[in-house]
């Protein structure tokens, strides 16, 4: 990994995430205000390092930092935890937005592992405004999986052991069922409509059938199967926490599937 001004407030980003989690773990087990109360702080100083750490970098190579995989999971760390923090005072939730730090902490750690070069002067394929609008919508889109993932995932828990001691399963099923909402628009314009008119621009076709773009049409047409079946069918519970489940796996493996499946979108 390189170095660059960003780089220390990149770490102090995860080592505050890193923080925030351990504190997490005990207020899982604990349950005491004064724990969760420290897990907040930590996540906000993560988040506000996190957002020191984008500007700076942004500002060093003149364009918005969106242009690798490491950029990439940076900033989805950021908007995945400044979701949860949003949902910080809803009431019945605190258990569920303490997952602000372990989400921060696993993207930070996973971006941690490609290089974190300074792109000054962007590949040709990569000079577009069309590049700026599909990845930032589309990381704003994927962060709203993840947090309706953390609800699922704790929904299928519960229902297996009991909700004792967890939120409400309504509760959970609804924050799934309105992240995926807000999720799904975002993702929809940004990785397939304006990712097909960036691509017509840059290799002259909208749709080549690149593992990346088949790999997104699958997530949405999880997350399009999901809203469909809620919306006609009012389809909820243990099978629709599943589908939440699988839609945030398939999300995770189309961001990080270039680099194993290669393709026009390998360069990041």
């Amino acid at each position: 990994m390189t170095s660059g001004p960003d780089m220390p407030f990149f770490w102090a980003a995860l080592l505050s995430y890193l923080a925030g989690t351990v504190v997490a773990s005990l207020y899982a087990g604990l349950r005491k205000r004064p724990l969760r109360s420290a897990v907040y702080w930590l996540t906000v100083a993560g988040l506000a390092a996190n957002t020191v750490a984008l500007v700076v970098r942004g500002v060093q190579q003149g364009h918005p930092p969106i242009a690798n995989l490491f950029e990439y999971l940076s900033l989805l760390a950021w908007a995945a935890v400044l979701g949860f923090v949003l949902l910080w005072r809803r009431r019945g939730l605190e258990l569920l937005t303490v997952f602000a730090a372990p989400v921060g902490l696993c993207a930070m750690v996973v971006a941690s592992l490609f290089p974190a070069r300074i792109e000054e002067q962007l590949i040709p394929a990569l000079q577009s405004y069309w590049l700026w609008v599909h990845v930032s919508l589309a990381v704003l889109g994927e962060a709203a999986f993840a947090v309706a993932f953390v609800a699922s995932v704790i929904y299928l828990v519960g229902s297996r052991r009991g909700f004792s001691g967890l939120p409400d399963p309504e509760l959970l099923d609804r924050v799934t069922y309105r992240a995926i909402g807000i999720g799904f628009p975002l993702f929809t314009i940004g990785a397939l409509f304006a990712g097909a008119v960036w691509a017509q621009r840059a290799w002259g076709s909208a749709w080549s059938w690149d593992p990346k773009e088949t790999s997104s049409l699958i997530v949405w047409l999880i997350y399009a199967i999901y809203l469909h079946a809620r919306l006609v069918r009012g389809w909820r519970g243990a099978g629709a926490a599943g589908l939440s489940v699988a839609g945030f796996a398939m999300t995770f493996f189309t961001i990080l599937g270039s680099r194993i499946l290669g393709g026009l979108h390998s360069y990041g």
